[in-house]
């Protein structure tokens, strides 16, 4: 069997055009143009102005399913630091608070205190970003992506269900089944939540199949349309959605506060039902990926074959060897001659240089679990940071919704108007340099919550004594002379971090993943999130109401230290990201769809 060609442009050399392509200018070198592009040559790629294309109605029914699925989620996960950390407000049996204190009251149920709340809502997180690693594997190996959020979704409303009926009046009058219907329910929805998790972003990023093209504008500006911009907007959008689903949990802090937490469960409950609904509705219509076997067996035969005796006592020498130009030399097909190739070696040159790609992604990614780290305590810790200033009839976990808010207000911003303007200007605003400044901003983030903490400290009545547990006499809340809104600013910064950074991770899992690891590789990327659950498990003692101040401040120095280590180290990817996109998307398919699973030929 012949070495199959390589895609030329994408290893920076010459590429050549299929003899059927019309060439418009007798004067271009047929070898000028992209492979896979619609005629486009590398002088006007590299020239000429890059802007999206439209996207596919289909996409936009993704989206819907991401909104809905998303409001279900934050619905109902918002509300459980208050749920879990406050006791019944007096008089209630459902943890609503009486009209009579609603300025500064705040709702409750299991009453578990700060660091029990912490654990469980930490536990939480940490299960619902393991298990999209399963359902990854599930859909590109047996399943395929539509089915398997089909079956996830059914899963969830179950979950759902069983936590609205243990959050009901009978239900609370027994905290110990309450709390067991608790946790029932979080291992339930987060395996249903997780599967659809690792799902939903790949496919919504794969119902684009446009191709590299030329448009006249009708200013008359000749602009290409890009299917790297685009799907970055894809993802703009996709995570837009995201938080307007987010916004879902601020009926459920009024309707706890007003109503009890059966209600404000079974609101998001209600509206998960449009997940299945719009995929059934789309089902004809959706881009589909069959399940197409795994490669990850021949990934791990790949970068073994690579690294064989490339391993050393020296960490000095081990580290040269595998930074070194020729790392993957031995497991390219190109390397060996009919006779001396190994039996198990069934890939071209393509699918080396695939699995290349996406262990530097992978290599980006393993850094998110700091990033994740700050965006951890406007999940919980803040809650309790504006429990304890005045309210003004403000929900203490209404606040946190200001991230989302900022999400949607600033993500068309940046699409529209920023990021193109980046572009005009022939600045390369790339995914390494996005991740950066994601980084720096978080951090920024976290010396405002410290700093405020400190200010809580020093004017609440009950000083160093707990200002979110400070009451009256008669058992109501005594907060410090500080308007609730001035938290604000750590919601804010970090929403405009996860624009950088965040959104950033999805299109880089995406875009840098071989066809039939996509989800598994998505997965990876929302693992992240899972390991700075389990760092969290370990600094459980800091994440107590008196040592706030010195964990935002310990964070805020990791984000900045971690944001600058990234940028060094990966300042060279930072320069192939052109040439990595182009990777795996020529008129060949790929090892994976050339192989499929258990084909042993050569």
């Amino acid at each position: 069997m012949s070495n199959p060609p390589q895609t030329g442009y994408a290893l920076g050399k010459v590429a050549t055009i299929d003899e059927k392509k019309t060439i418009e200018d007798e004067h271009l070198a047929p070898e000028e143009y992209i492979p896979n592009s619609e005629n486009v040559t590398k002088h006007e790629f590299d020239t000429l102005r890059h802007v999206g294309d439209r996207l596919p109605i289909t996409a936009w029914l993704v989206v819907i399913v991401e909104f809905a699925e998303r409001w279900t989620y934050y619905g109902t996960v918002n509300v459980f630091s208050n749920y879990i950390r406050a006791p019944l407000p007096p008089g209630s049996t459902s943890g609503a608070v009486d009209p009579a204190h609603r300025d500064d009251g705040v709702a409750g149920a299991l009453g578990l205190g700060q660091q029990k709340s912490f654990t469980i809502r930490t536990f939480n997180t940490f299960f619902i970003y393991s298990t999209p690693i399963l359902g990854g594997i599930i859909a590109d190996t047996l399943l395929g992506r539509y089915n398997t959020i089909m079956l996830a979704s059914i899963i969830c409303l179950v979950g759902h269900i069983i936590l609205v009926g243990t959050a009901s009046p009978p239900s609370l009058a027994h905290p110990q089944g309450a709390l067991a219907g608790l946790i029932v329910s979080i291992l339930i929805m987060g395996v249903g939540a997780g599967f659809i998790k690792s799902n939903v972003s790949p496919m919504v990023g794969e119902q684009y199949q446009g191709k590299l093209r030329k448009e006249t504008l009708a200013s008359g500006e000749v602009v290409i349309k890009s299917p790297a911009v685009t799907i970055q907007s894809v993802y703009m959008y996709y995570y837009a959605a995201i938080n307007f689903g987010a916004l879902g949990a601020i009926s459920a802090s009024f309707l706890a506060r007003d109503h009890g937490y059966w209600a404000a469960y079974l609101l998001p409950t209600c509206i998960f039902l449009l997940v299945p609904g719009v995929l059934w509705v789309g089902r004809k219509n959706y881009v589909h990926t069959p399940p197409r076997g795994s490669v990850l067996v021949d990934c791990v035969r790949v970068i073994k074959m690579a690294s064989k005796g490339k391993w050393s006592l020296n960490p000095v020498r081990t580290y040269r060897n595998l930074k070194a130009a020729d790392f993957w030399e031995p497991a390219k097909r190109s390397s060996y001659t009919d006779a001396d190739r190994p039996k198990k070696l069934l890939w071209d040159d393509e699918f080396v240089a695939e699995v290349s790609r996406t262990v530097k992604a992978c290599a980006v990614l393993i850094w998110f679990p700091v990033f994740w780290l700050c965006y951890s305590q406007i999940d919980g810790n803040l809650s309790t940071v504006a429990a304890a200033m005045q309210l003004k009839g403000t929900p203490n976990d209404l606040i946190q919704n200001l991230n989302p808010v900022t999400l949607i207000v600033f993500i068309p911003i940046f699409d529209k108007i920023v990021y193109p303007t980046f572009r005009r200007w022939g600045w390369n605003f790339t995914p390494i340099k996005r991740i950066f400044v994601g980084f720096l901003t978080v951090g920024l983030a976290m010396v405002y919550a410290g700093a405020l903490q400190h200010f809580i400290y020093a004017k609440s009545p009950c000083h160093d004594n707990l200002p979110s547990e400070c009451i009256t006499p008669d058992k109501y809340p005594n907060p410090a002379p500080i308007n609730v809104w001035v938290v604000s600013g750590p919601y804010i910064l970090v929403g405009i971090g996860e624009i950088f950074a965040s959104i950033t991770s999805l299109e880089y899992a995406f875009t840098k993943a071989p066809k039939r690891m996509k989800s598994v590789i998505t997965a990876f990327a929302q693992f992240q999130t899972a390991l700075s659950a389990a760092i969290n498990f370990a600094l459980t003692a800091l994440n107590a109401e008196n040592m706030f101040g010195w964990l935002f401040g310990s964070f805020a120095i990791a984000a900045w230290i971690t944001g600058f280590l990234f940028f060094w180290t990966f300042y060279d990817l930072d320069q192939q990201e052109g040439e990595l996109n182009q990777i795996g998307i020529g008129e060949r398919e790929g090892y994976a769809d050339e192989h499929p699973a258990g084909d042993n030929k050569a």
